[in-house]
């Protein structure tokens, strides 16, 4: 049989408490950091399956497709803005962002970049609410159509 002193009562539920809001900043904290890796993981593997689809000779709106589609629904609502494609010559001309008229032309640089995605904190316990900025990018060089049989 335990006998509890009556100044001893409910100290555990104290201790406990004191404990929980530690844990639960540093659990949240591990929730952010797998969250932002997730975003650029992903957003990263958007950009690099819509320029492998562009090197193919497809055009500009179709590119940006392929990328929304990788992009899990990242890339929708206020943050479609951050996606652009380009592409240009390399021999004489320099990459101008949303610059699509050079899409299916053999030979240029396609490049599609999502520049200034900012992943948004779950929980701020243990740092600030301010977003962090991705920036990822991937480019190739366009292929040329082969020539027709003679």
């Amino acid at each position: 049989m335990k006998v509890h002193k009556t100044r001893e009562r409910g100290s555990q539920l104290v201790e406990a408490a004191a404990m929980m809001v530690p844990f639960l900043a540093l659990a949240f904290l591990v929730l952010d950091a797998g969250w932002a890796v997730f975003v650029k993981a992903t957003l990263q593997t958007a950009v690099r399956e819509a320029t492998r689809y562009g090197v193919t000779g497809q055009p500009g709106s179709a590119i940006q497709g392929v990328a929304q589609q990788y992009a899990l629904g990242l890339l929708s609502g206020s943050q479609a803005g951050t996606l652009s494609i380009s592409c240009w010559n390399p021999a004489n001309s320099k990459p101008n962002p949303a610059d699509t008229t050079g899409c299916g032309v053999g030979g240029n640089v396609v490049e599609v970049s999502v520049q200034g995605y900012q992943v948004s904190p779950l929980a701020p316990l243990l740092r600030s609410a301010v977003p962090i900025n991705v920036t990822v990018n991937a480019a190739d060089i366009i292929e040329g159509s082969p020539a027709p049989p003679q």
